[in-house]
């Protein structure tokens, strides 16, 4: 859409808008970024260039990347907009809803809940959610966060949900009824719903509501202080307007939802560095014993033996010659991905504000950049 890549590249090249259809002599708007470090400057600068061509490509409004190599963050940019109505460009600071990476983020309080032995991940849910209603066979949080439990996913227009919800106890409700798919194990079926029952196991193994021993657990101790649920009603400053493309390739703001439904699911807003250092945590043995990190990040098999892509929270596959762990998330207004390349010590996010906006194929290629830098 030429629209689209007009404005970023009045971004990237450092023009500033004054009024619809001119263009004012002002200072440059240069690119927000973190310094980098003089090892990887040729990386940054093919890093930015894939990412400015990607952008272009699929006319992402704006995004973020931030790198991190054996546990230092590297690199932090931001590219486009932000707000594109009121020209707020973005910056390492932009908040993004980062989608289903949320699933990632509530697998630490899983594995720190399943290391000090108070939630066991093949026991039956009910043992911690007796609300939940018993099914055919065993709903395990193991197979919840594998999406093996038979669970489904969105129907309808719950993707758009505007309801709020008082907790996730109470989220409950939109599916706990329902027939499961097929047998616990017996299948595979994506369901961002499974992870809401996750998140319920996690509040009463915790013993706290589900927000508050995210912030306890894994966003106070690794300092992700950008990283928030979204709270539709709230001030949350540094927030991305969410956008979607129409069928004619004309920008629109998203439609307006309410994500309390799925805090652990994908609720959450972050930046791209806050979850470069999430990503760097799970390579560190402090944060948890690698052993955990090993059984969470160990693709699950159905019962049929059939190996399945997804472990407990995140996809992991050996592409490439390498191993790689990641997440992607797909919001109304976003679309997100979370890498680490453990053997390489290299972790990329990269967050847009545009549905649909794929980000794989960009995210291994910074990967690569920084890996054959080192």
């Amino acid at each position: 859409m030429r629209w689209a890549r007009a404005a970023l590249a009045w971004v990237v090249v450092g023009a500033c808008l004054s009024a619809p259809g001119t263009v004012a002599a002002q200072a440059p708007l240069e690119l927000a970024e973190a310094p980098g470090r003089p090892v990887f400057g040729a990386a940054i600068d093919s890093a930015r260039a894939a990412v400015v061509a990607r952008m272009e490509e699929a006319s992402i409004p704006g995004a973020s990347v931030a790198v991190g190599v054996d546990g230092e963050l590297v690199w932090a940019e931001g590219f486009g907009w932000s707000d594109l109505e009121n020209r707020v460009p973005v910056d390492p600071a932009s908040r993004f809803r980062i989608a289903s990476i949320s699933k990632a983020l509530t697998a630490a309080a899983v594995a720190q809940l399943h290391e000090e032995g108070r939630l066991e991940l093949d026991a039956p849910v009910q043992d911690h959610v007796p609300e939940f209603p018993e099914k055919r066979g065993v709903v395990s949080t193991r197979l919840l966060g594998g999406h093996l439990a038979g669970i489904r996913h969105y129907r309808d227009d719950e993707f758009l949900n505007r309801v709020p919800y008082a907790d996730v106890i109470n989220a409950l409700e939109i599916f706990a009824a329902d027939t499961l798919l097929f047998a616990p194990g017996s299948d595979y079926s994506y369901s961002t719903y499974g992870w809401n029952l996750v998140s319920a196991v996690v509040e009463r193994a915790d013993g706290r509501p589900f927000l508050a021993s995210m912030r306890r657990r894994v966003l106070e101790p690794l300092r992700m202080h950008e990283t928030v649920a979204e709270h539709a009603d709230s001030i949350i400053p540094g927030r991305a307007r969410p956008y979607v493309e129409a069928d004619d390739g004309v920008l629109l703001n998203a439609p307006w939802v309410d994500n309390s439904n799925k805090w652990a699911g994908g609720g959450y807003l972050s930046t791209a560095r806050d979850l470069v250092t999430y990503g760097q945590a799970w390579l560190d043995p402090d944060f948890l014993a690698p052993a955990t990190v090993e059984e969470f990040w160990r693709p699950q098999r159905t019962t049929d033996g059939e190996l399945q892509g997804y472990a407990i929270g995140w996809r992991s596959a050996e592409e490439e010659g390498r191993r790689q762990i990641w997440h992607t998330g797909g919001a109304v207004g976003g679309t997100t991905i979370l890498l680490i390349w453990p053997d390489d010590g290299v972790v990329v996010s990269i967050l847009t504000n545009l549905q649909g906006a794929g980000q794989v194929e960009t995210s291994r290629a910074v990967a690569r950049y920084f890996a054959g830098a080192r």
